[in-house]
């Protein structure tokens, strides 16, 4: 796959050695490049710009306060000759975090980790395939359809739940929606994504799995029951 990058940083200099690293890459495509972060907002917006290699001591706007404007920013790595930001860094979903001098096998691990989460995450399931990747802990797991109860939207986050642990990434609950194979999920609330065979009962406009209790919209109720039921339901 061709990932198309962007470049925000004030100092020429290191502008000019990260565009001579991604020229290396063969699967990095650089669509722009910025001395202040303001002036790539109308690309980001536009989603031109997958992945950013964005500075954090600018003037005016600093890297950090920048991603904290944005509400859906790009896969972002940092590079700064500050190592001291990191952990606000990660706190803010990074992908990764190079210290100035950048060597370059430091650059191509930030590289590859991107490519391998982007493939990841727009990989179209076959009917093969039984688990998603996304990024946690900031780290790439693998989470396996079968373990999934259900999926929960917060603010700008998604929580997976399984039966042992949670999981928080920062996805789209559209992109959960379209990676879940929609034979075994639905949507049942605004908020809440189920799978339909972890249902264990249905108590008014709210579905019990596990010790979960999952609110069903009034708008989805009758899709919801006909999805669970399935003509599995007994009458006298």
């Amino acid at each position: 796959m061709m990932i198309n990058c962007a470049i925000i940083d004030d100092e020429p200099l290191a502008r000019k050695g990260l565009k001579e690293y991604i020229a290396d890459m063969d699967f990095l495509n650089l669509v722009g490049e910025y001395d202040t972060p303001l002036k790539a907002v109308e690309q980001i917006k536009a989603g031109k710009i997958q992945l950013l290699f964005l500075d954090i001591q600018m003037p005016r706007l600093s890297g950090l306060e920048f991603l904290k404007t944005m509400t859906n920013p790009p896969l972002t790595v940092i590079t700064t000759a500050y190592p001291e930001y990191a952990l606000e860094g990660f706190e803010l979903d990074v992908l990764d975090y190079l210290v100035k001098p950048i060597a370059f096998n430091r650059f191509v691990k930030a590289a590859m980790k991107a490519k391998e989460y982007l493939s990841a995450r727009t990989a179209t399931p076959s009917a093969e395939d039984d688990f998603i990747f996304i990024k946690a802990d900031n780290k790439l797991v693998k989470v396996y359809y079968d373990d999934i109860l259900f999926v929960e939207a917060t603010q700008n986050y998604v929580t997976i739940f399984t039966k042992t642990k949670k999981y928080i990434t920062y996805l789209t609950f559209k992109s959960i929606e379209e990676a879940l194979p929609a034979s075994r999920f639905l949507r049942v609330h605004k908020s809440f994504i189920v799978q339909l065979s972890k249902v264990e009962s249905v108590d008014g406009n709210e579905l019990v799995i596990d010790t979960h209790k999952i609110p069903v919209s009034r708008a989805n109720k009758d899709e919801v029951m006909q999805k669970i039921l399935s003509g599995k339901f007994l009458k006298r």
